[in-house]
């Protein structure tokens, strides 16, 4: 059988977010009472948005803060809904492909679990058998550098720590495709590289990864390619160099309040 290849394809996707706006009605305040308003508005966060994304790619994403990045991450995640077009995800068979999601701080954790418990709670999240997560979780830990604290309860944990956690648990599931929504090295700088080492060892064993960052600096380090969203549109796609040159460009116009 045939490799698929890609690992990522989606075709003309639109994604629309209904916004409700309530108001107090002068009217209806002078005839005795508040007489709610409510106004809905429909916000395009994607408008239209095609790209494939071969096996073993490094995909940064980029773009200002509205542009659409963590919109498109989540429903490459599942966690939301196409509102028109598609997104889909697939291994090197062409099934559906195993997903290592790190969206946002303290996702998929439970606070009043410790974080041995977390481990097998977000591993099973991301289709880990028990027998799997007990097998990996001496290195998850190892590589978390959290032995000190792993029978504590996550809510007193720092930030920085659980997103040690849940990094170490993403890159040690085995996936096809990791999403990583700004953060992809954590910690102090020996922590870092270590994080760095890592990505680069996924990349050589022909992981896709698709990361959203502000950092540029990271993108430069990390990525193959560069898609720039503006607006919910693509601007630019391809080249980091390229793409970057353009975005830097861009950046200083809109600093300076031209274009």
């Amino acid at each position: 059988m045939s490799e698929y290849p890609n690992a990522i394809e989606v075709v003309e996707l639109t994604k629309r977010f209904r916004v409700k706006h309530s108001s107090h009605s002068l009217k209806g305040v002078i005839m005795g009472g508040f007489r709610r308003n409510n106004q809905v508005e429909l916000l395009t966060a994607l408008d239209n948005v095609s790209f494939t994304v071969p096996h073993g790619e490094t995909l940064s994403v980029i773009g200002w803060n509205g542009s659409g990045k963590s919109t498109l991450l989540s429903i490459l995640a599942r966690v939301y809904r196409a509102t028109e077009g598609s997104a889909k995800l697939f291994n090197r068979e062409g099934k559906a492909a195993r997903l290592a999601p790190l969206l946002a701080l303290g996702a998929g954790f439970h606070p009043e679990l410790n974080g041995l418990e977390n481990i097998h709670f977000y591993g099973t999240l991301l289709g880990l058998t028990r027998a799997q997560l007990d097998s990996k979780q001496d290195e998850i830990i190892a590589f978390a550098e959290l032995e000190s604290k792993i029978d504590t309860v996550m809510h007193s944990w720092n930030d920085g720590a659980k997103l040690r956690l849940g990094f170490a648990i993403a890159i040690n599931t085995d996936p096809d495709v990791i999403l990583v929504d700004e953060v992809l090295a954590v910690g102090d700088e020996a922590f870092q590289n270590k994080c760095y080492r890592k990505i680069e060892s996924l990349q050589q064993s022909g992981k896709t990864i698709v990361f959203v960052s502000h950092d540029l600096k990271v993108v430069e380090r990390v990525a193959t390619r560069v898609l720039w969203l503006n607006k919910g549109v693509i601007a630019k796609d391809g080249d980091v160099t390229e793409v970057l040159t353009a975005y830097r460009t861009a950046a200083a116009q809109r600093a300076e309040g031209v274009g």
